[in-house]
């Protein structure tokens, strides 16, 4: 992989983060369980417009980091990026036949990626499902260039959809609200917390993204909130419960 020339300018809708696109991306949460492809493409050409107000992506070059059967791989590719998509289940990287683009299989926590090699180095809604945030955190920024871009985004243990399928009843605990879920469905929750999902606050990473020496804070907000709720970040206790979804956006140094 090879870092990008000068920056292009796109042609492109100014990202705006409304209201009226809050609801839009709550209805379509709703329908994650049914209707996956409609969620995920919703929220992939969401993050493409929100990505682009960071930074170019025509002719980047993309790491999207446990992207899975590749929502967020194609619609980079389609706003001109070289994404490779990387993700540690094979599974999950053939849910929809072969992902878009070129896929890596590893881990997040170690990736097969070189240090400095790429633009831009995306997550999604994968660090709350890992048991070391703050190294697959430190992966991101590793392999991204200087002056590069890091977006890094997950759900909120404490808001009221951190326990994913098993929400509500994980405010009772993680493990109860697993095993609750399989009584009630005669199957354990994909995302099974102490294996594949962990209690993982806004505080924590708020303090990596503070301390990364490597990095420079650009923004860090609610990611699926309206541009006013910003300020709800920097409020101890409420932002767990508020944020939802936080986004961490660093500039590699």
């Amino acid at each position: 992989m090879s870092g990008r020339g000068s920056a292009t300018t796109e042609s492109a809708v100014p990202f705006r983060a409304t209201l009226g696109r809050s609801y839009r991306l709550f209805t379509a949460f709703r329908r994650e369980q049914t209707d996956p492809d409609h969620f995920y493409g919703t929220l992939a050409r969401d993050t493409v417009a929100q990505l682009r107000s960071y930074t170019p992506l025509d002719g980047a070059v993309v790491v999207d980091v446990g992207g899975g059967p590749g929502y967020f791989t194609e619609e980079l590719n389609a706003a001109g990026a070289r994404c490779v998509c990387v993700d540690a289940d094979l599974g999950e990287l053939g849910l929809r036949g072969a992902p878009p683009g070129t896929a890596l299989l590893g881990s997040a926590l170690d990736m097969p990626v070189r240090s400095g090699s790429v633009d831009v180095c995306l997550s999604s809604n994968v660090l709350e499902h890992v048991p070391d945030p703050e190294r697959m955190a430190d992966e991101m920024v590793r392999v991204t260039r200087p002056g590069g871009l890091v977006y890094l985004s997950y759900t909120v243990w404490l808001c009221p959809w951190g326990g994913h399928e098993t929400s509500p009843w994980h405010y009772l605990g993680g493990h109860y609200a697993a095993d609750r879920f399989a009584r009630r469905y005669c199957r354990r929750p994909k995302n099974e917390f102490g294996r594949t999902m962990f209690a993982l606050s806004a505080s924590r990473m708020l303090a990596w993204a503070r301390s990364c020496d490597d990095a420079e804070v650009v923004d860090l907000l609610p990611r699926y909130l309206p541009t006013w709720t910003r300020p709800v970040v920097r409020v101890p206790g409420l932002r767990e419960i508020v944020t939802w979804n936080l986004l961490l956006v660093l500039r590699k140094r």
